[in-house]
């Protein structure tokens, strides 16, 4: 079965960049084994976003970290542990990661993920979700999986008993279909078009697939080819609480590649500027028809 590796060289994709694959792979590998094996517990920190970090936060983003700095590609990183952008080398490389996305889901055994979006800059302040070159998600549940793009359709590869990620499924397309991931639903209380929206879903007879992670949600999606995962802002976070570097662009980026659409509900994700690394939006993301009508029911 071609690995990841080879899925790569047969995209044509240059050399530098296949080894930072490499090192997100064995990146991957050792969170996969930290969340099976790891205190799930508080360390008595919060992270720049005042959220509190458990210690698989910590050792997830020390082993990305870590990974990283042994390429010599790879010259910026930054994180949703971190409180700045760093620079790591001189490499052209640039990757921004959320690396353990839905860890407070552990404690209950539910699924959660590592999102990996990579660009070619020295700053990721004035880059839009378009400037990556290549996206990554990795879903631990079960097995460990990822999705991969570069720009080129998305793939997905399942880490088998040898330590290698195969392939397992190519192209991966999103077609139209009755699954929808309402998250932050406590917005339908003051905006009464939202609870029309969730409502509309329920008569209609949709299939509902809501973890609380949206790693998990969006690996549904992929895997199923259809459905939609809506987060809508509220009147305390009128722009959610989902960040565009490090969790909104990469996901925008591997659906769109798959043939779905990511939208704010009025624009593209992928065309949103970064502003700041802690830039929140909300999002609306799947087959391309029910974001659509994420966008209608909202205007």
């Amino acid at each position: 079965m071609e690995n990841l590796q080879s899925y790569l060289e047969r995209q044509g994709v240059e050399k530098n960049l296949i080894g930072v694959f490499a090192n997100l792979a064995e990146a991957i590998k050792k969170i996969s084994v930290a969340v099976r094996t790891t205190d799930t517990g508080k360390v008595g920190t919060e992270n720049v976003y005042g959220e509190e970090q458990l210690a698989l936060d910590v050792l997830s983003n020390n082993i990305m970290i870590g990974e990283l700095k042994k390429n010599l590609a790879v010259g910026l990183v930054a994180s949703e542990e971190l409180p700045d952008e760093e620079k790591v080398g001189d490499g052209e490389f640039a990757l921004a990661f959320d690396p353990l996305d839905g860890s407070s889901l552990v404690d209950v055994n539910f699924s959660v993920g590592t999102i990996v979006g990579i660009y070619k800059t020295k700053s990721f302040i004035g880059m839009k979700g378009d400037d990556q070159v290549a996206a990554l998600i990795a879903v631990y549940g079960p097995r460990t999986t990822v999705f991969v793009t570069v720009k080129n359709g998305v793939a997905h590869f399942t880490l088998n008993g040898a330590g290698e990620f195969v392939l397992t499924k190519d192209n991966i397309q999103i077609g139209e279909g009755k699954y929808f991931a309402p998250g932050n639903l406590r917005a339908c209380t003051n905006n009464p078009a939202y609870f029309e929206l969730v409502s509309s879903w329920i008569k209609d007879q949709y299939t509902l697939r809501y973890s609380g992670g949206m790693v998990p949600d969006i690996n549904h999606i992929l895997l199923k080819g259809k459905g939609v995962f809506a987060y809508p802002g509220h009147k305390d976070e009128p722009h959610g609480k989902l960040r565009v570097l490090f969790e909104c662009a990469p996901m925008a980026l591997i659906m769109e590649q798959a043939g779905g659409a990511a939208s704010d509900g009025e624009i593209r994700i992928l065309d949103k500027k970064l502003e700041s690394l802690e830039q929140r939006t909300p999002i609306f993301i799947g087959s391309k028809g029910e974001v659509e009508k994420c966008k209608n029911a909202l205007k």
